[in-house]
């Protein structure tokens, strides 16, 4: 009954924005894509599971200070880092059930809410905020060996390896490839007539002076020689399979793993995507020694993380739900 409850409060709030994107996008056709942008860049903040809080309980906790902003990160065990990174309307701890196989394998773990999301500060984020955010958390950190990323925040992390972060091994999860997908189904979602979303990106474009051609993972993958596991969920509804196949075609060396009735989230504690990628991590983990765990430094800023808002309020594929 709650759940019904839920979903009839959900249908008539998408119904009000549908009807006041028709209703300004004919009045005011300037103002309503100043409105949808703005919209589009508004994570959603989800009701965080109590076994994502029990595992970020057993954390060492900490707050990093990004540009401005207080980013909540938690980290456990010791040994070559693994840096968690959620996807968009998403936290942290969607990805802690990695945490025990990764320390059990010998590896140290650290995962945070992105600006704007979860327990950080902020209210709006995007695509280069996120792939800085990245880049900061793993600097603060010490330095990732290894990335395991889901959905719009695997797009986030190829962007900062695009921009010079550097770790051995990555594992995608649902990764998107192709932000303007993401801006036709936010279009659809609330009823942007093709004019509308057409003339919003064109303000994305021209606030960061870049074409969003250029964010599509496959343009760029091709220049990066990161070993890359991607596991996508065949009947995945937020971020269709042929993204995650697009990605791995053109990452070089690039290996997928299609799963089935798993979709967007369960994907995320499921053994059969937990084991192998830990396994895959593993396979390339250094011997030599590593910095122990006191590893949480604060940082002022990183490279490439700019204050200005491009994003997806659908995450490209993600809403928010939680495993």
């Amino acid at each position: 009954m709650a759940e019904n409850s839920t979903n009839v409060r959900t249908k008539i709030a998408l119904w009000g924005v549908r009807a006041a994107a028709r209703s300004l996008g004919a009045v005011a056709p300037g103002l309503a894509a100043e409105w949808s942008e703005r919209l589009f860049l508004t994570p959603q903040r989800p009701r965080r599971s109590r076994t994502a809080e029990a595992v970020l309980a057993r954390g060492q906790p900490r707050v990093l200070r990004v540009e401005g902003e207080k980013v909540a990160v938690w980290s456990w065990g010791e040994g070559p880092r693994v840096l968690l990174v959620h996807g968009w309307s998403g936290y942290g701890g969607q990805l802690t059930a990695f945490v025990q196989p990764l320390v059990e394998a010998g590896f140290s773990v650290v995962t945070y809410d992105a600006p704007g999301h979860g327990a950080s500060s902020g209210r709006t984020s995007s695509l280069p905020e996120l792939a800085g955010m990245v880049a900061a958390v793993g600097q603060a950190t010490g330095g990732p060996y290894a990335v395991v990323a889901h959905s719009f925040g695997a797009a986030a992390t190829a962007v900062a390896l695009r921009d010079g972060m550097k770790v051995e091994r990555a594992v995608f999860i649902s990764p998107p490839a192709d932000p303007l997908a993401g801006i036709r189904a936010f279009a659809d979602t609330v009823g942007l007539s093709e004019a509308m979303w057409r003339r919003m990106a064109a303000r994305i474009e021209a606030r960061f002076d870049m074409r969003l051609a250029d964010l599509a993972l496959p343009a760029f993958a091709p220049g990066l020689d990161v070993p890359l596991h991607i596991f996508h969920d065949v009947g995945d509804r937020e971020v269709p399979l042929k993204a995650g196949e697009a990605v791995a075609r053109a990452w070089p060396g690039a290996k997928l793993t299609r799963t089935e009735g798993l979709g967007h989230f369960r994907i995320l504690y499921a053994p059969e995507v937990l084991l192998p990628a830990v396994d895959f991590l593993a396979e390339g983990r250094p011997s030599n020694a590593w910095p122990g765990p006191e590893l949480l430094a604060s940082v002022a800023s990183a490279p490439g993380l700019r204050r200005r808002s491009m994003g997806n309020a659908a995450g490209m594929g993600d809403k928010a739900q939680a495993p």
